[in-house]
């Protein structure tokens, strides 16, 4: 069952979570006599998005949440508490079971031939990909898609291991410096001790799989399967599955170039296409 209602008011504050956080933020605001370009200034924003969130239309992000409980006396955290459930609310009802799993995940193991995935993209690369979408809630996406990335950067992160095609990273997504930004990323990612990131060469042969998939790993639990499609993706977890994706990783990673060499073919790649 989603978070949405369809028979319930949209005016009425329990009609989601992202409505119940701005109708708290818009409460305690105006308890305080506090004006939104107030606001906005401390959450580094504008007076339009805070507009927007009191009023349900956009997904804060963590740091409004981390404003809302400095300037608002005695919220006691209360905010950042909120934050996740109206942020889960600008993924898709049947994405948000991944999201969860995702935040508790000790290692995720991907593989996209087509595009940089979603977890390590940069603003400026999942705008351009959302976009072809036309989707009507284009900002909430982007936030959403960015701020599940703080996996990879709290104080026990998440550990990475990227496997992509080389193609994934001559496609132009968007303009040259939206790819330049997307590549500088890749390779911060690639030296990162934390993270691995491998590069499949194109040699001009096809390796078999076209699918982009995910594998977690917990610290309690079997691993799961996350497979990316069309128009949604799925999780399995049935014991088979998990081992033919294992497999799957396996040998994609003994056709990828070692990891101590993706730094230099994305300098290379930068150069040839992107300077």
């Amino acid at each position: 069952m989603s978070v949405e209602n369809e028979s319930a008011d949209p005016a009425d504050p329990a009609w989601s979570p992202l409505k119940h956080f701005g109708s708290e933020v818009q409460l305690e605001r105006e308890r305080l006599g506090m004006k939104r370009a107030a606001l906005g200034k401390a959450a580094n924003c504008g007076y339009s998005l805070v507009a927007k969130v009191e009023t349900g239309e956009r997904v804060p992000t963590l740091e409004f949440a981390q404003a809302c409980d400095r300037m608002f006396p005695h919220s006691n955290g209360r905010f950042v508490r909120l934050w996740p459930l109206a942020l889960r609310y600008a993924f898709p009802p049947w994405f948000r079971a991944y999201v969860e799993l995702e935040e508790k995940a000790t290692s995720v193991r991907m593989f996209h031939p087509q595009l940089v995935p979603g977890l390590v993209q940069t603003e400026g690369y999942a705008r351009a990909v959302l976009r072809t979408g036309r989707p009507t809630n284009l900002d909430d996406l982007v936030t959403a898609r960015i701020e599940r990335q703080r996996i990879l950067t709290r104080e026990k992160p998440t550990r990475l291991w990227l496997v992509l095609n080389e193609v994934v990273l001559r496609n132009v997504v968007g303009t040259k410096d939206v790819m330049r930004a997307q590549l500088a990323h890749l390779r911060d990612l690639a030296e990162n001790p934390a993270h691995r990131v491998q590069i499949i060469r194109d040699n001009g042969k096809h390796h078999g799989w076209a699918s982009p998939f995910s594998l977690l790993s917990f610290s309690e639990g079997a691993d799961v399967v996350h497979v990316d499609g069309f128009p949604k993706g799925y999780v399995l977890a049935e014991t088979d599955d998990v081992a033919s994706a294992q497999d799957a990783y396996d040998l994609l990673k003994a056709m990828a170039a070692p990891p101590d060499e993706t730094a230099e073919l994305i300098d290379s790649i930068t150069k040839d296409c992107y300077s």
